[in-house]
């Protein structure tokens, strides 16, 4: 997605191998987190949406899968891109998972096209840099007012959420890569 409407980039230094880092935020569990809950609940509340079933306690990619993201892209124990198409302003999300060059060619008036990368950079055997970025680009003007209103409410909740992903994984990470040296 080289062209956006919104970027969002996080990242955090991690004293462990990068493939132990890329496993820890692939199996990471968003839910265990009360504040992260919190910012689910209060935009269901707000957007009086009406949950259609309760998300399973599993790694956070199975998670995103279950609720209709789809792979767009894989390296090996380094990165996941995971993508798809939207209309997030609505009361009740749904997401829907397509293939990377259905990802690319869709146009479909009134969506957003969503992708977010979770990636571990190697610093040498011992470290690492866990990153995660979203981008988001609409497929038309109407999308693209709907979509920028609605990340004017919603932003600061999903900046949180990316933000508070980041300490779980270091402390995971490490914590294994300890593990592993003794």
């Amino acid at each position: 997605m080289p062209t956006y409407e919104v970027a969002e980039r996080h990242h955090i230094q991690v004293d462990a191998p990068a493939d132990i880092t890329f496993d820890a935020a692939t199996r990471m569990d968003l839910q265990q987190s009360s504040i992260v809950r919190a910012i689910f609940k209060a935009r269901e509340s707000i957007m009086r949406s009406h949950p259609t079933r309760q998300v399973e306690r599993a790694s956070f990619i199975v998670q995103m899968q279950d609720i209709g993201w789809g792979v767009l892209a894989e390296v090996p124990d380094r990165e996941i891109v995971m993508g798809a198409v939207t209309q997030p302003w609505m009361a009740d999300v749904v997401f829907r998972a397509l293939s990377p060059a259905e990802f690319t060619a869709f146009h479909e008036p009134d969506y957003v096209k969503i992708a977010w990368t979770l990636r571990a950079d190697p610093r040498g055997p011992d470290e690492s840099v866990f990153r995660t970025e979203t981008r988001v680009v609409a497929t038309d003007p109407v999308a693209r007012a709907k979509f920028r209103r609605y990340w004017a409410f919603v932003s600061p909740g999903i900046i949180m959420i990316r933000w508070l992903s980041l300490g779980p994984v270091k402390a995971d990470a490490e914590r294994r890569a300890e593990a592993r040296r003794a």
